[in-house]
């Protein structure tokens, strides 16, 4: 691979005009170059197309279009299908990078060329960019992606673009379509994850994942309908299981304590490894949220 490849980010927009000048400057402030940014807007009515003029001419590496579409799974696969890099990523229009993320992520692709997927840790901010609690998560496995001890964050993540498109980029029946499609490919490619903190994910009320039932039933039918899950030995059968039920950690389709507390102690009875992944300020289970937390630093210095 070429010392500095291209790499390509796409991202999809729709009345997203508050936030997307400040993740354009994260992008275009990286240290890393040759850069292509892709925006596909679907015919927003806010100042989305305005910031994009502005913003294309002085910036050269932005490329965009904004026309009606069937949806954010829509505008992703228009943006892939429009990119001309080697390596990629996906990148939320109100999210942001921290600095230097993509060149930390295309050095280490490029120097492991067996290496599908690199991604890395979040940091959460509110709408005005304030920061807010965020938990780690586990080096990648298998078994750790299945039981959410680890997390595949999107805006933190970038691959080979040729590996995605192969594997015909986001399912637009699946509410969680990024999760879909790594779930896909944890089976197809090497994934490693980087003890560092890529992008900032931002948090407000706007936000298409507010949909709890959506994202838990989506899930739910993503795992039980994956024939990779299903061929699986029966250990990453058990993590699945476990992990669907820790979904609930963030995605409470009764918004009920009750509900997540038995769905909390279903996955350590299914799966006890899944402890990893109960948040570190789990108030339901005195003392797991600590001590999930420190299997995660010991593993962290292990893996090191």
């Amino acid at each position: 691979m070429l010392d500095n490849p291209l790499v390509s980010i796409v991202l999809p927009s729709y009345n997203q005009g508050r936030y997307l000048s400040a993740t354009l400057d994260s992008i275009f402030a990286q240290d890393y170059r040759p850069l292509e940014v892709i925006v596909v807007d679907g015919a927003s009515s806010d100042d989305t197309v305005d910031i994009l003029r502005r913003y294309a001419n002085s910036h050269p590496e932005l490329r965009w279009v904004s026309e009606p579409d069937e949806g954010v799974a829509d505008a992703v696969n228009k943006g892939l299908a429009m990119a001309s890099g080697p390596l990629a990523a996906i990148q939320s229009s109100d999210d942001i990078y921290r600095p230097g993320a993509i060149g930390e992520a295309a050095a280490y692709l490029g120097q492991h060329p067996e290496v599908g997927i690199v991604c890395a840790d979040i940091d959460m901010i509110d709408a005005d960019g304030r920061p807010l609690w965020m938990p780690s998560s586990a080096p990648f496995s298998l078994a750790s992606f299945l039981s959410r001890s680890t997390i595949i964050h999107q805006s933190s993540t970038f691959f080979r673009l040729e590996l995605v498109l192969q594997a015909g980029g986001w399912d637009a029946s699946y509410y969680c379509c990024d999760s879909e499609l790594w779930l896909r490919l944890a089976f197809r490619t090497r994934i490693v994850k980087l003890d560092r903190i890529w992008s900032a994910w931002r948090r407000h009320e706007e936000q298409r994942d507010k949909a709890a039932r959506r994202m838990w039933e989506d899930w739910g039918r993503m795992i039980r309908t994956s024939a990779d899950v299903r061929a699986a030995p029966w250990r990453l059968r058990l993590a699945a299981s476990a992990g669907r039920r820790l979904l609930a950690q963030s995605y409470n389709p009764q918004n009920s304590r009750l509900f997540l507390l038995r769905q909390v102690w279903a996955a350590l009875l299914t799966y006890p490894p899944a402890l990893r992944g109960i948040h570190p300020k789990s108030v339901l289970i005195p003392g797991a949220g600590r001590l999930a937390a420190a299997l995660r630093r010991c593993r962290a210095r292990q893996a090191k």
